[in-house]
């Protein structure tokens, strides 16, 4: 008796796009973020291509003028268009935000690996400094050491390095856990069975799997500098000439704006900081979930 092959279909995979769309259409907060950093990046770069940026710096328009038409923002006490002030602001925080953040993050990476690879003397001191400092405020170091330079050498990038300072810790304990889990794993053994050196297990079988978890701690210490450089600058430590959002709030403070009814002066920075801080935070807790295979939602 003769038999009939039935014709095999060929199941076709979804591509990456569409894994991506899916998973944005399951976690709306991730997406939610996104949408919220874009219309900031958008305002950004729309600002510095069509406002006058001079007009971020001191005695440049009329001071104490209310939100207009020629002033969306208003101007403040010391004569900046606070519209520019907020483009600019907006840039240079966001760069202290990526410096700081891909800083801490790279050093947290080499420091993670080091540890947990290859073990011995070298994990014990970098798990003994991380296990001392990092119970330790960070915000009373940054304070104490910005607090000790000289106001007139104090630059964003010099912000950049203060946060850097206490910022890779958190990478550094999360990439040696996930790297101690998956050095004991099958695809490595076989990989040092085969004959590749450290090197190559690392950066070819350990690296891609863990992108996921290094993308969500980069964005996790971005949210981290940008908050550390707010604060120490509304505390009157960051570089009093430049217009960054927690300078132009630190300003508007030290001149009593809502007490003289400026009342717009500090709206627009405190709005920013708000959006900007709350789409990393959605986009942060998005990629956790991403990087998590316990808190991941399933197709």
């Amino acid at each position: 008796m003769a038999t009939i092959a039935l014709p095999q279909t060929e199941v076709k995979q979804p591509g990456r796009l569409t894994l991506l769309l899916r998973y944005l259409r399951r976690n709306p907060g991730l997406l939610v973020g996104l949408l919220m950093l874009l219309g900031l990046v958008a305002f950004t770069v729309i600002g510095l291509l069509t406002v006058n940026t001079a007009q971020a710096y001191p005695l440049q328009v009329r001071v104490r003028q209310p939100p207009s038409w020629q002033y969306p923002f208003g101007t403040d006490f010391f004569g900046r268009n606070l519209l520019a002030a907020m483009v600019v602001g907006m840039w240079q925080t966001a760069l202290i935000g990526v410096l700081a953040g891909a800083g801490g993050t790279l050093i947290g990476v080499i420091l993670g690996f080091i540890s947990a690879y290859f073990g011995g003397w070298l994990d014990a001191v970098i798990k003994g400094v991380c296990s001392i400092l990092t119970p330790i405020p960070a915000l009373l170091i940054q304070v104490v050491i910005a607090s000790s330079l000289d106001k007139r050498d104090v630059t964003i990038y010099t912000m950049a390095w203060i946060v850097v300072m206490l910022a890779w810790m958190g990478p550094t304990l999360v990439v040696r856990s996930q790297v101690l889990t998956m050095k004991e794993r099958q695809f490595v053994a076989v990989a040092r069975l085969s004959g590749m050196s450290d090197l190559g297990i690392i950066f070819k079988e350990i690296l891609p799997n863990l992108l996921p978890f290094i993308a969500a701690a980069f964005v996790g210490q971005v949210f981290a500098a940008v908050f550390a450089s707010f604060y120490l600058a509304v505390l009157g430590l960051g570089p009093l000439r430049e217009p960054l959002l927690g300078n132009i709030i630190w300003a508007a403070q030290g001149q009593g704006a809502f007490f003289n009814g400026w009342w717009w002066w500090p709206i627009a920075p405190a709005v920013a900081m708000i959006l900007i801080l709350g789409s990393l935070a959605l986009i942060n807790m998005g990629l956790d979930e991403l990087a998590n295979p316990r808190v991941r939602r399933s197709e």
